[in-house]
């Protein structure tokens, strides 16, 4: 296998999943809530969101985690909200893992869904991407709501790091606004697309990949469908599989074939998050070494329906 392209995002991306011969994305969103009791058999979680105990319990969890599955996953997703609720110990800790997870040679990405104007914007941008940032990853999200010079600060960046841009979303609230029409009966999220495209297409490596791509839901398949087709060059990731209700069929609609590979998929990553972080057989673990092989077990099991 030859070495992965670390100069051009998406053939970062690209390389990876063939590598690791699949497109599952481990999304590590830590609710407090649904933390194992087999992480706190030391100490307890406790009412004080900033406590030292949730910290050191949400610590724990998280870098056990990423540990156990490696070896598997192209690609990790962090929640910032949910470091950024546990205070600066949380943005520390949010630190330590975007370090480990490059260590391990996986893609992290970090789902922060930052979009503003101006200073603002070059202030995320560096903040992300710079060379002494303290959160090294090698995406974020972006939220392109405000318009399109959302985009003006971070291409500084590309393509070496990339962008995944909310087009539509998962959530049944995404009819609100992204599907509103205009006077040509053309829809928000339409709009967007078009313009898009042209820096999605300024930016394409040599697998035909930009580093420019979108999020968009697996819970609304026909327009995923329509997008895949309207962006054939961006990456996409694809939340919404699993617990939000959108099936293994519906999230493979925004991915094209590998042709190098029979029945294999490429350009773009499917997300899944509390199927993988807390599955019901591992919650019920009585040790960490139990937990570990029933979180490698589940994760293998959702690869392989993934190709099915």
């Amino acid at each position: 296998m030859p070495s992965i392209n670390k100069n051009h995002f998406g053939d970062k991306l690209f390389e990876t999943i063939r590598k690791k011969e699949n497109f599952l994305c481990l999304g590590i969103d830590p609710h407090l809530d649904l933390i194992p009791k087999v992480f706190q058999k030391k100490i307890k979680l406790t009412n004080d969101i900033y406590s030292k105990n949730n910290i050191k319990i949400v610590d724990s969890f998280c870098m056990k985690l990423i540990e156990t599955i490696a070896d598997l996953v192209p690609a990790i997703k962090l929640q910032i909200a949910f470091f950024e609720q546990l205070g600066p110990e949380g943005f520390k800790l949010l630190s330590k893992l975007c370090h480990l997870i490059k260590e391990k040679h996986i893609i992290c990405i970090i789902d922060c869904k930052r979009g503003d104007i101006g200073s603002t914007n070059n202030a995320y941008a560096n903040a992300f991407f710079s060379k002494s940032s303290p959160y090294p990853c090698d995406a974020i999200t972006i939220n392109p709501w405000l318009g399109i010079e959302t985009l003006n600060a971070f291409e500084q960046y590309i393509p070496k790091f990339g962008l995944f841009i909310l087009v539509h979303t998962s959530n049944p609230g995404a009819k609100d606004l992204q599907e509103q029409t205009n006077k040509e009966n053309k829809k928000l999220y339409e709009i967007l697309i078009d313009k898009l495209n042209p820096k999605i297409s300024k930016n394409i490596g040599k697998h035909n990949l930009s580093s420019i791509g979108i999020v968009t839901g697996a819970t609304y398949p026909k327009e995923l469908e329509y997008i895949r087709k309207k962006l054939p060059y961006a990456p996409f990731l694809i939340p919404g599989f699993g617990k939000q209700g959108g099936s293994i069929e519906d999230a493979r609609r925004g991915l094209l074939p590998d042709k190098k590979y029979k029945n294999k998929f490429n350009s773009g990553i499917i997300n899944s998050s509390r199927g993988l972080c807390f599955p019901i057989s591992a919650n019920n673990c009585n040790d960490i070494k139990s937990w570990k092989k029933e979180i490698y077990r589940n994760l293998e099991e959702n690869i392989s329906k993934l190709h099915l």
